[in-house]
């Protein structure tokens, strides 16, 4: 089903996720963002943009134990408030909702 931003349409798949990576830009992140009712501040764009810069270099999707750690790392906190600080921009599931307004693919290993 397609996303429409400023009169351009974008192809996402049956779960929402974009189908064409290189379609992403803020905009976008900002349209799926609502869709997934997350109201994107500096913080959720802090972990986009860590999201985009792990795919860039892996070419896959961080799974949320890897999220968490590197977030927690980044931050100075501990694994717990990291897990907390995510679920509580991210209370679907921060790698399924990061990585979807991030513009990429479904993180391995979540249903």
């Amino acid at each position: 089903m397609p996303i429409e931003v400023n009169g351009v349409s974008y192809e996402t798949d049956e779960n929402g996720y974009l189908v064409n990576l290189d379609d992403w830009n803020e905009d976008v992140a900002v349209k799926l963002a609502e869709g997934e009712g997350v109201e994107m501040s500096e913080n959720e764009w802090q972990i986009v943009n860590f999201l985009r810069k792990y795919y860039d270099e892996y070419q896959i999707a961080p799974a949320v134990k890897v999220l968490t750690k590197a977030i927690a790392k980044e931050n100075g906190m501990d694994k717990k408030e990291a897990s907390e600080f995510l679920y509580g921009m991210f209370p679907k599931g921060p790698a399924l909702q990061a990585c979807k307004i991030a513009g990429l693919p479904k993180p391995t290993g979540c249903v």
